[in-house]
């Protein structure tokens, strides 16, 4: 096993009990940096890196790793100057409240941009201050004072977080372009409605849009999701056959929302790419029908009173079973005594039943 799997395997087993200076994403870089220079020692394929020698002196630009610059938690109201070298830039947990143009001109091959929990808002990120960076994946700036998210956006980003910001709205073009954007995070913003602002994005597999103000769901998505999270909003109903137009996705949270059994059509969630549904802490009556390859169902909180089989298995046979391996229906009205027998031949791969 070369000497690369066997630093990031140490590093998954001992990650919990081991602090840092830096936090999480210094912990990162250091894994990274540590394992590549060591592996190309080994093989003879890479001298010892040089010293940095241009690191601002706000921040710390460690020579086992000489392309990330490691600026956060240092009171900065200001972004110090990048050195051209740096793909990765850690800029978060100050007090920083403005991204004026040209403050990256000197590293336009920066892969990350880390800048959340600082104070930034919208009218004072530079014009064009983003879309140079023609290399970027990943850019952070969750828990700012944004009220809309940056326009414009390098076509090269694959990750977005701008969660806990002010953003209530979704510009129709903001977003267009991004076409390798596979995760996006506006969770815990001021969204009441989305329209269809989103669609644009084609490779979208995740998407956070919880904790917001939406009263309904987004009218038109991406047919890529894999992960949709829509909890913590007001939503009371599902549009019919909403669930068919993503064949990919896995993953759907709509818990602690205003959702009633009249607001779910019946055919709702009996979708076969289905795995996991939380539609806990709700207002449902009634154990909406799933389809049998669903395995993980979250009901809790809701006002249940009755234990239907025939919302898992339409019928029963040697061959014909959920694959349900935990249902949870604890806070309903649900008495153990009052569930039917059958439901050990329905639920046979059930490992977990919380009633």
């Amino acid at each position: 096993m070369r000497l690369t799997h066997l630093l990031v395997l140490t590093a998954l087993f001992v990650g919990c009990s081991c602090q840092y200076t830096h936090g999480y994403f210094n912990w990162l870089a250091r894994i990274m940096g540590y394992s590549r220079y060591y592996s190309n020692r080994y093989y003879g394929t890479e001298p010892e890196p040089p010293l940095a020698t241009n690191c601002p002196a706000e921040c710390t630009c460690p020579s086992i790793f000489p392309r990330a610059m490691y600026c956060d938690t240092r009171r900065l109201k200001y972004i110090p100057e990048v050195p051209a070298r740096m793909k990765y830039v850690y800029l978060q947990s100050n007090q920083i409240d403005a991204v004026p143009d040209g403050v990256f001109d000197n590293a336009t091959h920066l892969v990350w941009v880390v800048l959340h929990w600082n104070k930034i808002s919208s009218d004072k990120i530079g014009a064009n201050v983003f879309s140079k960076l023609t290399s970027l994946e990943r850019m952070y700036l969750g828990h700012n004072n944004l009220t809309k998210i940056p326009f414009p956006l390098p076509k090269s980003l694959r990750e977005l977080r701008v969660a806990g910001n002010k953003i209530s709205t979704v510009q129709p073009n903001v977003l267009e372009g991004l076409d390798n954007l596979t995760k996006l995070l506006l969770n815990d913003n001021e969204l009441e409605d989305i329209g269809g602002s989103l669609r644009v994005l084609k490779s979208l597999s995740y998407l956070d849009l919880s904790n917001n103000h939406l009263k309904k769901l987004p009218e038109v998505l991406p047919d890529s999701l894999h992960q949709l999270y829509l909890d913590f909003n007001h939503i009371n109903s599902i549009p019919n056959e909403y669930f068919q137009q993503f064949p990919k996705l896995q993953y759907a949270r709509i818990s602690n929302n205003e959702l009633t059994d009249n607001g779910i059509p019946l055919n709702t969630f009996n979708v076969s790419n289905l795995i996991e549904l939380d539609l806990s802490h709700n207002k449902l009556q009634k154990i909406p029908p799933v389809n049998e390859n669903l395995e993980h169902l979250y009901l809790h909180a809701n006002k249940i009173k009755e234990f239907t089989v025939d919302s898992f298995c339409r019928t029963r046979g040697l061959i014909s079973f959920s694959k349900i391996q935990v249902l949870r229906l604890d806070g309903n009205s649900i008495k153990q005594d009052n569930i039917p027998q059958e439901v050990n031949s329905c639920l046979r791969q059930a490992r977990i039943i919380n009633i």
